[in-house]
């Protein structure tokens, strides 16, 4: 299998081949040829690598039961090498984002709770569901998702984007934040907004979600449009924010995250708009 055309999240294992995502220390296996690396069942055997248990991770293709494996190390796999996340996924369609983003929120959630939060025993993997057990107090801890809302907010055939100081290159982004204990999404996106670049704004447009593997966000995308105020940035966070017109734009994210999907749908709507 070198590419994933489809993928559907199931809880039960289905009676088909098998075939693996490898994890190890943040980093996936890839093959040579720049793609995700799968490993059939009797490829992984005849490799006889140290791993940790396998988890399910859904339906491949239609045609595969699809895991993902925590190994220790980088061992060497002919014809493939380990690579960042990040970089890989670049060259990914949308089934094989979604699979490999669950592959990997499921493995470092399962690393950081290797131990209960509540008595301190080791804990281990639930045999029928998604959940991390405790034999000695009963505890189940779930995978964790952390909502975040992103939003374009627009003035007219100007949208706001911001250069996060966090950045290793020069490229100019949607606003983000972390949705706090109590606050809804709208709520968050607001305060967010405002505590970034001091801009008030209104008319919130519901854009779309996308599961972001860094390292467990689920980002809630807006449009929304200025009401007042003058950027004023958060230097902790905000290295630069202005105003682009829609066709003179800054280098900005790639259409495989929310963030590049909702600056090119703002785009498109101005140039319909002639």
């Amino acid at each position: 299998m070198q590419r994933i055309l489809s993928f559907e999240l199931h809880h039960q294992v289905p009676d088909l081949p098998h075939c693996y995502v490898l994890v190890s220390e943040g980093k996936l296996l890839g093959s040579s040829a720049e793609l995700l690396g799968l490993l059939a069942a009797e490829q992984l055997e005849a490799l006889a690598l140290e791993h940790e248990g396998a988890q399910f991770l859904g339906i491949a293709n239609n045609s595969h039961a699809c895991f993902a494996l925590q190994v220790e190390g980088e061992p060497e796999v002919p014809d493939h090498s380990w690579v960042a996340p990040r970089w890989l996924m670049r060259n990914f369609g949308g089934a094989e984002f979604d699979l490999v983003s669950r592959a990997l929120q499921l493995q470092q959630w399962a690393r950081d709770h290797s131990f209960c939060g509540r008595c301190g025993s080791r804990m281990a993997l639930h045999p029928k569901e998604h959940a991390m057990h405790c034999d000695s107090c009963g505890r189940l801890d779930f995978p964790r998702i952390s909502p975040c809302i992103i939003t374009v907010v627009t003035r007219g055939e100007y949208c706001l984007l911001a250069h996060h100081t966090r950045y290793a290159t020069a490229f100019y982004s949607s606003l983000a934040g972390f949705v706090e204990a109590g606050e809804s999404l709208e709520s968050a996106l607001r305060r967010e907004v405002m505590e970034e670049v001091g801009i008030k704004v209104g008319n919130l447009e519901y854009f779309g979600s996308q599961s972001w593997p860094f390292p467990g966000q689920m980002m809630v995308g807006f449009f929304a449009e200025y009401e007042s105020g003058e950027i004023c940035i958060d230097q902790d966070e905000i290295a630069d924010a202005r105003w682009f017109r829609y066709d003179d734009l800054p280098e900005i994210p790639g259409e495989i995250s929310i963030s590049g999907q909702l600056i090119r749908t703002f785009v498109q709507r101005c140039q319909l708009r002639g």
